[in-house]
């Protein structure tokens, strides 16, 4: 054994024995050794950009940096014990909770008894999924595909359109998010995820969220140069994008006008599916059925990764059952271990009634949140969302930026959207207690007081001031540049 393996050994004899290790445990001078070493990894070995991009929490500093080393309920802790109340929630993962008992049992059971399947033979808890899938969902949706990560359930859910339709152009929305691989990327509606990769999938069309009138003039015209549209994606709210919740009736608009055309229609519920929006699909707000749904997230019960897809059965064609590995065959997708998770998390989420939960959270939070919207007009410019899936707009980034450091330091967690601070995201467990929304909104009227004397020097207690007195100049800025979220998107991507 050479010097290098040795000491590589050594190392990891070392990591292994931290895992198991209570935390309490930890001596102090080992815990401080393992800040230095994870900043200095992160630098050398993940990214050098990593703690520069996180927007509230990042630092370079071992006095500062949080190191999350547990979790459990509405809770993250550092691995000093600093307690965090999670708003942030994954991004939609822990809908259910952090290390949700219930379901976690159940992943503990399963893994005394087989982790991964051999591939070959036949896996039972995949058929216990996909029946329960079907009965979840609205509308004849029945056959399922599971992935691992929500960009290769888009994937599939794009090549599955092109196999049943036979077109294949692709209608997107400005804005959209639907993952980072190649396809996935290509339908997104947000520049800064496309440009580096350029070009990429060609047959793609954007058009303005929420307008349905743009879905069918973009169809007509792709119709009259001669080329067939497979199908049109999109969130029914979308998330990255701000939390943009779109017009009554749009998707059922939608739906009316794929029928018309002969159109796939596509819909990404991977962050808003699971009760977080308060119904078990967002979709099913407007009681409309998709042809292909994406799922992912809060599938997993916020214990294992799993996504896929669930379509009609009119686009499981005769290719695909002559070839069931066509569509694709990801070596974990659909294994026993996270299959086991999502069907402990879909019981806990119809047993408790989860969607109601997020309902009735959800209207306490926004209700909190509105009021210190009222009470900072200067700093805020909209709160906007449903369920516990909601958004703060800020008149600036700046002021979102200094709001979410101000969380941050008083230990609530959120993060903002569109890779900036302009819009922070509040997703909370469905864990959350009323005390812990009562507390959030306390801290977060302390932050906001904070921004406004940092931000707005000019404002006294209960002055209304005009807003381009009370924002710093680079709050000014941006204010002058793009009065909303919908005007910096156009401009940036147009």
């Amino acid at each position: 054994m050479n010097t290098k393996t040795k000491d590589t050994l050594r190392d990891l004899d070392r990591i292994v024995g931290l895992i198991k290790t209570d935390t309490k445990d930890i001596p102090a001078a080992e815990k401080k050794r393992m800040v230095e070493e994870t900043l200095d990894q992160f630098q050398n070995y993940v990214s050098p950009g990593w703690l520069k991009y996180r927007k509230s929490v990042s630092s370079d500093s071992a006095k500062a940096a949080v190191l999350e080393w547990q979790d459990g309920g509405a809770y993250c802790y550092g691995l000093e014990g600093e307690k965090f109340i999670d708003c942030l929630g994954g991004f939609g993962v822990f809908t259910f909770g952090h290390r949700n008992e219930e379901i976690l049992d159940v992943v503990r059971a399963q893994l005394e008894h087989q982790a991964l399947h051999s591939q070959e033979l036949l896996d039972p808890l995949r058929g216990y999924l996909a029946k329960a899938m079907a009965a979840i969902t609205p509308g004849d949706l029945q056959y399922c595909f599971f992935t691992n990560g929500g960009a290769e359930a888009v994937e599939m859910a794009l090549k599955l359109a092109r196999i049943a339709t036979g077109g294949r152009w692709f209608i997107a929305a400005v804005g959209g998010f639907h993952g980072k691989s190649m396809g996935a990327v290509s339908v997104c509606g947000k520049s800064t995820y496309r440009v580096p990769y350029g070009p990429m999938v060609q047959q793609v069309q954007h058009v303005r969220y929420g307008v349905a009138a743009d879905i069918r003039q973009a169809i007509a015209n792709l119709k009259e140069t001669g080329e067939k549209v497979a199908a049109v994606i999109l969130e029914p709210i979308q998330g990255e994008a701000g939390v943009i919740v779109p017009p009554e009736g749009y998707l059922k608009e939608v739906r009316k006008i794929c029928d018309e055309t002969g159109v796939a229609l596509i819909f990404d519920e991977i962050q808003t599916g699971m009760g977080r929006t308060g119904t078990v699909w967002r979709c099913e707000h407007e009681g409309v059925t998709p042809d292909i749904m994406t799922y992912g997230k809060a599938f997993g019960g916020g214990i294992m990764p799993i996504t896929g897809i669930i379509c009609r059965p009119k686009m499981w064609t005769q290719q695909l059952i002559d070839n069931p590995w066509l569509l694709g065959s990801p070596t974990f997708g659909g294994n026993p271990l996270c299959c086991a998770a999502a069907i402990a998390a879909i019981r806990y989420m119809l047993a408790r009634d989860i969607p109601a939960v997020c309902t009735q959270k959800g209207k306490i939070l926004k209700d909190g949140l509105e009021r210190l919207a009222r009470k900072y007009p200067d700093v805020i410019a909209d709160v906007r969302g449903v369920g516990l899936m909601l958004a703060v707009e800020f008149r600036a980034q700046d002021l979102g930026y200094e709001t979410a450091k101000g969380l941050f330091a008083r230990r609530v967690m959120t993060a903002g959207t569109l890779v900036n601070a302009r819009t922070i995201r509040f997703e909370p467990t469905a864990e959350i207690s009323e005390q812990d929304i009562s507390d959030v909104i306390t801290r977060l009227d302390e932050a906001l007081a904070d921004t406004r004397r940092k931000c707005c020097p000019s404002m006294r207690k209960g002055e209304a001031v005009p807003l381009n007195r009370t924002l710093s100049e680079a709050a000014r800025k941006a204010v002058s540049n793009a009065d909303s979220y919908r005007e910096a998107e156009e401009k940036e991507i147009g």
